[in-house]
């Protein structure tokens, strides 16, 4: 990794939205030319009679992540914002966080995507700090307990998740040395939440579904450096 790559700014950007708008955003990203792309599966979480009330057609989701410089980041982002009408009933959110290190190779590709743009943008030592309007939950449970996590969210203050499936993969005689036995398979909910509810759906989670209950989840958040879709 170069002196220069250190200093330059990158992005993961996500993008949660109803699976048509999946293959715009791609396409889109494919303009941009964003050499990295990774597409899941998901579902969400609201009520029905929230998903009435936005007009939604069901609980189907696809997330979009692909990593990027901070100035390309910035700009996709405005082009989801208009091209996907993000916000609109039916759509979804879309939302950067940033990202303090990579791979050699990933950064390569990153500073060929910069050079591209012709621009540059750094993050300066000394400079002030942000203040992140928005943090990104993630609560990692066993199988069969996303749920549970919502139900103690809810009422902390978050108004709906997006749940993907994962598998663990560890060390097992590290878990047995350690006395802990997870399951295999796991379910990860991500909720956007505000800065002034973070700490509350964070141990409300935590309390409900933490390590020593039957969920043995896992909480943690990321601040939220860009947004668009959300009010």
């Amino acid at each position: 990794m170069t002196s220069h790559s250190k200093k330059s700014a990158y992005r993961m950007l996500f993008l949660i939205a109803a699976p048509k708008l999946a293959k715009k955003a791609e396409d889109l990203l494919k303009q941009e030319k964003i050499p990295v792309q990774h597409l899941f599966h998901a579902q969400g979480t609201a009520t029905s009679e929230v998903m009435d009330m936005l007009g939604l057609d069901g609980i189907d989701k696809m997330i979009l992540m692909s990593m990027m410089p901070k100035i390309c980041a910035d700009d996709t982002l405005k082009k989801m914002q208009k091209k996907l009408h993000l916000g609109m009933p039916n759509t979804g959110i879309a939302f950067t966080l940033t990202l303090s290190g990579s791979s050699g190779h990933v950064v390569q590709l990153m500073e060929a995507v910069r050079e591209e743009t012709g621009k540059n943008v750094e993050e300066r030592e000394g400079s002030a700090v942000k203040e992140y309007q928005y943090s990104m939950i993630m609560a990692i449970v066993n199988q069969g307990y996303s749920e549970e996590v919502m139900d103690a969210a809810r009422p902390a203050g978050a108004s709906g998740g997006t749940v993907f499936h994962s598998r663990r993969a560890g060390n097992e005689e590290s878990l047995k040395f350690w006395k802990i036995h997870v399951q295999q398979e796991r379910e990860v909910v991500i909720i956007l939440a505000q800065k002034e509810d973070k700490l509350a759906i964070m141990q409300a989670i935590g309390q409900k579904c933490g390590m020593q209950s039957p969920a043995q989840g896992v909480v943690m958040s990321l601040p939220v450096d860009e947004i668009a879709g959300l009010d």
